[in-house]
Order: structure tokens, then sequence, then C-alpha cells
């Protein structure tokens, strides 16, 4: 009887030997975290990808490109069909090590099966495979696509239901949303690619792009103290020799006072019409004169561009909301606001100093605010005075002495020559120079 029992004993031991699960629950977990560390760098090499960078390659035609491009599409199905496959198999493999560490170490082994997979999970199912993602998003994004693809496609009816519940309690979400726009996103692209060793111009020249449809023409005219106008009541023969000694091609011409402007002079027009006739004093100037052209001073600078095509013209006047003259804006001013100066041989050069060693500067009065910034890439206020003068006037709150010193947000400004009414020269100080 008792080698019996000892006989059956050994049979159900060798028997629970061959139905051990544990090497199969090992196998199947390992298997399990790599299906986590799979999804989880899709996750992130999908969402990190270029989307300048798919968008191009999607339009070359490249087929991965385009599975990617399709899955960005449908980012919230996507995201909550990885986070359906992440989730289900870090469960399921959690449930597995419990398990196979309670059967080895009884209660103890819910603790042990805790500490082990939250750092098996957290090491070699999150951190590396993300961390390998997000270095290289644009490379392993087409080939995670693949097999994401379907299973974005399986799960659609599960991910409805989640969509569902999302956009139902996500309301709150949405109304306290920052609203980013794609063209906050370039600005911050456009900043981000300081630290990339883009240049400072071709930064400026795209920061110029994207203000073009919040930049005022106000901010880029020649004011009326600058403008070169011409007088109708002098001779003909005394405008062609005017025209003559300067470089430009229109004048805007006036009679009885520099604010009414009656047309604008063409200097082909006019040098046609006295080939014609032999001579210039028997013409009247207001036969060669074109319509002059006003447009408001808050006119956008994308507008005024649209603008000038539409009408053929690369000139207009400038006036408030009075109507009052107040420069004239033409589209060379628009381009050099976005590329910077475009000098011909018969512009005066005029470059803005290199900084002091107190990192103060020295400019004119009637400096762009906007050219300051982009010279010495400060954040001065460009919602306000288009220029320096104008900008510590406003600050002041009135019309500073010189030697007097006015603060401006960030800088102390202090008026170095006057001339009248006029803020001749100022020199320009960062606040963090005075500390």
């Amino acid at each position: 009887m008792r080698s019996q029992r000892i006989d059956r004993h050994r049979r159900f031991h060798l028997q629970d030997q061959r139905l051990n699960p544990l090497p199969l629950d090992l196998a199947a977990i390992g298997g399990l975290l790599l299906l986590s560390a799979f999804f989880s760098g899709s996750e992130t090499a999908l969402t990190a990808a270029s989307r300048p960078w798919i968008h191009l390659h999607a339009a070359r035609g490249d087929r991965r490109a385009l599975r990617v491009q399709r899955l960005l599409d449908r980012r919230e199905q996507m995201i909550s069909a990885i986070l359906l496959g992440n989730n289900l198999v870090n469960i399921l493999a959690s449930a597995l090590a419990t398990r196979a560490l309670i059967e080895q170490f009884g209660g103890a082994g819910v603790l042990y099966a805790t500490v082990v997979m939250t750092l098996l999970v957290l090491v070699f199912a999150e951190i590396l495979p993300k961390t390998v993602a997000i270095r290289h998003a644009d490379r392993i994004a087409p080939w995670v696509a693949i097999p994401i693809a379907p299973l974005v496609t399986l799960l659609t009816p599960l991910t409805m239901v989640v969509g569902a519940v999302f956009r139902l309690g996500g309301r709150l979400g949405r109304a306290a949303s920052t609203g980013r726009t794609a063209r906050e996103e370039l600005r911050g692209a456009i900043e981000l690619a300081a630290t990339a060793g883009v240049r400072r111009r071709d930064r400026n020249m795209l920061r110029s792009v994207l203000d073009l449809d919040h930049v005022t023409v106000r901010s880029v005219m020649v004011p009326r103290v600058r403008m070169l106008t011409l007088d109708a009541s002098q001779p003909t023969d005394v405008l062609a020799s005017e025209v003559l000694r300067n470089p430009y091609t229109r004048y805007p011409v006036w009679e009885d006072e520099r604010e009414n402007i009656i047309g604008i002079l063409h200097a082909r027009k006019l040098f046609m019409r006295i080939q014609q006739m032999g001579e210039a004093k028997s013409i009247d100037i207001r036969e060669v004169l074109d319509e002059p052209w006003y447009v408001p001073d808050v006119t956008t600078l994308a507008h005024q561009l649209d603008s000038f095509r539409a009408r053929q013209t690369p000139m207009a006047l400038v006036v408030d909301e009075y109507g009052a003259l107040e420069g004239l804006v033409t589209l060379k001013d628009i381009l050099e606001d976005i590329v910077g100066d475009i000098p011909d041989e018969f512009d005066p050069v005029r470059t803005l100093p290199q900084p002091e060693t107190d990192q103060s500067v020295i400019v004119p009065g009637d400096t762009s605010v906007r050219d300051l910034n982009r010279r010495y890439d400060w954040q001065l206020p460009t919602d306000g005075a288009p220029t320096i003068a104008g900008l510590v006037i406003d600050e002041a709150e009135e019309l500073p002495e010189e030697g007097a010193e006015v603060q401006v947000p960030g800088f102390a400004v202090q008026v170095l020559r006057k001339d009248g009414a006029r803020l001749v020269r100022l020199r320009l100080r960062p606040n963090a120079q005075l500390q």
C-alpha cells in the first residue's frame, strides 16, 4: 500500500512538472512586453514625425509617407487604437506575471509582480522605445505605419466609442483650448530654428511673411515729411530737371498746399511727352498726371500687396481716418520689410550700427521699430508708432527734452539730439545693462 501511494505521488509530481506553465508564462510576458514597446514607440514616432517632411514626401508619391499622412489625418482614432492595444498587452502581461509569481511565492507574489512589471514596463516598454522613436521619428514612422494602419481599421468600432465619450466629456476642454493655429506652430518652428543654426536674416524673412496679415502700411510707409513731391505751379522744364536729379520713377504733385495732391507724375510718361512736343515749356503738367490712389493707414501689407497686383501700380498715398495725408507706400517698401534693404546705385546707404560695449546703440529717431527688432533681435512693441521716436513719445506721453531719458518696454532711451519737435538722435540701452 505504501509503495502504491509513493508511486501515485510521483506520477502526480511528474504530471505537475509537465504542466508547469512558468516557462510559457515567461515567454508570453516577454512577447507582450515587445508588443508594448512596439505600441509605445509607434505612438511616439507617428506623433513626433515632421508633418512638413511627411507632406513633402507624400506629395512626391512616397507610399509609406502617404500611409503615415492618412494615419495622421485620423489622429484621434490612431492614438485610441494604439492606446487600446498598448493597455491590453500591458494588462495581460501583468496578469500573467502575477499568476506566475503567486504560484511560486504565494501571497507575496502580488507585491513581487507589481515591482517587477512596473520596472520592466517603464524601462523596456516605455522609456527605451520612446527615446529611440523620438530621435528617429521620421525614419521609424513610415515603417510602423504598415502594421498600425490595419490595426486602426480593425479597432475602428471601439475607437469610435472612445471618441464619442471623449467628445462628450471634452467640451470643457475645448472651451479652454488655447486655439493653437498652424501659423503659431510656424512661428514656434522659426524660433526653434535659431538653435539649429538658421541665419538670423532667414528667420527675419520668415517672420515678416507671417506678419503680412497683421502689419499695416503705416509701419512701412515713407512719412509725409520725407516725401519728395513736386509743385504743379512750377514750369514743366523745372519739374523735368527736378525729376532728372532724383532717382525715383513716380512723384506726387501738389497744388496750393503740400497735402493737396492732384496727381502722380511718372518720369517716363513726362519725357515721352517732351520728346513728342520737342520741348517741356509748352506742356501742361496736368496732362501727364495719373490719378492719385489713396489707401487707409490701417491696410495690412498682405491686402496692399494684392491691391498692387490688381491695380498694376506700385505706389499709393496713405491717409488717416480723417483723410489727412500721412505718407506714401510702395511695393519696394513692402518687399524691404520682408527681405531687408534693397539698395540700388542711387539709394543712400543706411545701416544700423554695431552695439557699443554696454550693448547700447545710437540711431536716428526715424528708424523703424521693426528694423531695430530685426537687426538686434529685440522685442520692442510694434503695435503702436512705427518709428522709435514715435514710440518714445507715446511712452513719455509728452515731447521729451534733449538729454531726457524715457523708459520703453525693456529699454532706456536717451534723447541725444532734438530739432524743434523732432527727435533726431536717440540712444537705446537694454535695461538689463543698467543692473
